[in-house]
């Protein structure tokens, strides 16, 4: 069963992510077109919250429909990255998990966190805490017919381990310490929730974590050593 992660340091890293640098121009160009492929008409707003009252827009008609155009996954997805508020990426994240699958929508994440710039890869974070929400028969028209979904769809636990694999190599390689609580504040600290593959880059993580010169960064690590990592 998928969880959403509850590693308490999550605040400070959400506190850090609203100060990430995403080029807001970048979210309203996506969150455009994604309106444009809606068929989502031009409303009036300011130039200044143009992008929010868009995304507002869409995620009626987004959650609303049975089907979504396949040309939809990928601006949704960059939507979901690019928006700077980590309370509102789920407004594009939630209809690609119900019309795509958790699966499809947790791989791109993989790869936006593996090839992304570090503002990718931050928002492929935010939009990773957004991809496990539940999902509900009600929820959706495009949950499944007749209230019938496909596990195929929603089978990620490979993928969840491609993410756990990811995180702490950017780790390993990142010298930015924002990007460095990103990723690994929000990594499980119980052995168990990594497969026996992971084990040798979870032990190398653990003692850099151990030694690291920042604060959090040495509680994740103690917090793993008292769950017996």
């Amino acid at each position: 069963m998928l969880r959403l992660p509850t590693w308490p340091v999550q605040n400070a890293a959400v506190a850090e992510d609203e100060q990430s640098g995403m080029e807001p121009r970048s979210f309203l160009t996506c969150a455009t077109e994604v309106a444009r492929l809606l068929g989502v008409g031009d409303i009036a707003m300011k130039p200044t919250d143009r992008a929010r009252r868009l995304a507002h827009a869409v995620r009626k008609p987004l959650l609303e429909r049975a089907t979504l155009p396949e040309e939809l996954f990928a601006p949704l997805m960059a939507a979901a990255v690019y928006d700077p508020d980590p309370s509102f990426c789920r407004w594009f994240v939630e209809p690609a998990v119900y019309a795509f699958g958790r699966r499809r929508v947790m791989a791109a994440l993989v790869d936006y966190l593996r090839g992304g710039t570090e503002a990718e890869r931050a928002g492929a974070v935010r939009a990773w805490y957004c991809a496990h929400v539940p999902l509900c028969a009600d929820g959706s028209p495009a949950y499944g017919p007749g209230g019938v979904r496909d596990p195929a769809l929603d089978e990620s636990q490979d993928i969840v381990a491609a993410w756990l694999e990811a995180s702490m190599r950017v780790f390993a390689e990142t010298t930015d310490l924002q990007m460095r609580h990103r990723v690994l504040l929000d990594l499980p600290t119980s052995r168990a929730a990594y497969p026996p593959s992971l084990h040798k880059l979870l032990e190398s993580t653990l003692a850099s974590a151990r030694v690291h010169p920042d604060l959090h960064i040495r509680r994740w690590a103690a917090a793993a050593d008292h769950e017996g990592v």
